[in-house]
């Protein structure tokens, strides 16, 4: 495979600058593996809030001891990312291909086909860089200011070790405008799709749209609990609540569910689902309401509607800590107005993307809520992101994903 011919310069090690941690640091952590070193446990002064957002330093502890490369940007709260901790590593291509090159063969063991999460941030070595694999198309979402000052190597090195040759960058995004950066997404190589792009997953196809769609496209986190919701709906009714571009629905119906209903906000993303729908030739058992899913669950009930699977998968109702006690409400409502769509015997799976929330508070939330619809639950089930969504022990909030399965 050929190299693009735009790679940055590399990043020689000894010539950065330092910064230095605080005595009252965990520096322990850090070498632990921790990779975020927040503004409050840093030493400050006019240099080192004078280096540029994604400038690269070497990191020491309060006693002066080497702890490795970092990439710094005064204007976020996480003032350092841990790169390597060898601090004698140049940031350059060869490096962006070593970090890729494991993920690759990660994913290549999970995955007989190159539809999936490439890189999943920190997990993957890569603080702050999302990519998602579309066959010969790659997004990347370089959400931490390094990955946008190196992003010409990242891309190099990302075409080089895949053979990809259409590189679109996705600058949407809540992260990004925390650490200062534009919201201004863009081709980096070949070109952009000329319409949705068909991506095989649970014998389902689903059509992402790459460049006007939420996030990267689509949503590769639940592949595993679309698969288990589909295992319980082989020739049952299936509601999808926030069911974007049919992510639960679409899996139901490979597997034989009998009908799918599929509500969303999003009149595009709907119309992906029925393309999708369409696709797998089972558009005749698919249907779709869109609108706003707490009002569609209320007039479901009053339209006397029942299901046997109920699957809720809202946004991110507890993005961030401020929002976690409203979130917990919401993810209580949301669970009392659907568990009475359900079936005697029938199943709800209720799911979360929210940071702040951990698996024992949504957990006690959406119990409330089935307890206050008058509805008793036994739990068969909790799900996470799928393994090209590798968790990093040390970072909580790369184990965002929860899904709770539930029989009522």
């Amino acid at each position: 495979m050929t190299t693009p011919p735009f790679a940055s310069a590399p990043s020689a090690a000894l010539d950065l600058p330092v910064v230095r941690l605080l005595p009252k640091a965990n520096a322990r952590a850090i070498r632990h593996g921790f990779p975020w070193v927040y503004a409050n446990e840093m030493v400050t002064d006019r240099r080192t809030k004078g280096l540029a957002p994604g400038s690269l330093a070497i990191l020491e502890d309060s006693e002066r001891q080497v702890m490795g490369v970092v990439a710094v940007n005064p204007l976020s709260k996480i003032f350092c990312r841990m790169l390597d901790q060898n601090a004698q590593a140049v940031v350059d291509q060869a490096w962006f291909e070593d970090h890729i090159s494991r993920a690759l063969q990660l994913r290549e063991q999970l995955y007989d086909a190159p539809f999936y999460r490439l890189i999943h941030a920190e997990a993957d070595g890569l603080p702050g860089v999302v990519i998602d694999r579309f066959g010969d198309t790659a997004v990347i979402q370089p959400n931490a200011a390094w990955a946008d000052v190196h992003l010409d190597a990242l891309t190099a090195a990302l075409m080089a070790q895949t053979g990809i040759t259409h590189v679109l960058k996705n600058a949407a995004g809540r992260t990004r405008t925390l650490e200062g950066l534009d919201d201004v997404s863009t081709v980096l190589h070949g070109s952009a799709p000329a319409g949705p792009i068909p991506v095989p997953m649970n014998g389902a196809i689903y059509m992402a749209d790459l460049t006007g769609g939420q996030k990267t496209g689509i949503f590769y986190d639940q592949r595993p609990n679309h698969a288990f919701a589909a295992n319980l709906s082989k020739g049952k009714r299936v509601l999808d609540v926030f069911a974007h571009v049919g992510g639960f629905g679409l899996a139901a119906l490979a597997n034989g569910a009998a009908s799918v209903l599929a509500v969303d906000g999003s009149a595009p993303a709907l119309d992906l689902a029925q393309k999708g729908a369409e696709a797998m030739d089972v558009a005749d058992r698919f249907a779709t309401r869109q609108g706003d899913a707490f009002d569609l669950l209320t007039t479901l009930r009053a339209e006397g509607a029942e299901f046997d699977v109920v699957i809720c998968d809202p946004p991110a109702f507890a993005p961030g800590k401020p929002a976690l006690e409203a979130g917990l409400r919401a993810y209580e409502r949301l669970a009392r107005l659907a568990a009475p769509l359900v079936a005697e015997n029938g199943i709800l799976g209720l799911c979360s993307c929210s940071h702040a929330a951990d698996l024992n508070q949504f957990r006690t939330s959406s119990i409330r809520g089935i307890g206050r619809a008058g509805r008793r639950a036994a739990m068969l089930h909790t799900g996470f992101a799928g393994p090209d969504h590798p968790q990093l022990p040390q970072l909580a909030e790369t184990g965002y994903l929860k899904s709770l399965f539930f029989r009522l």
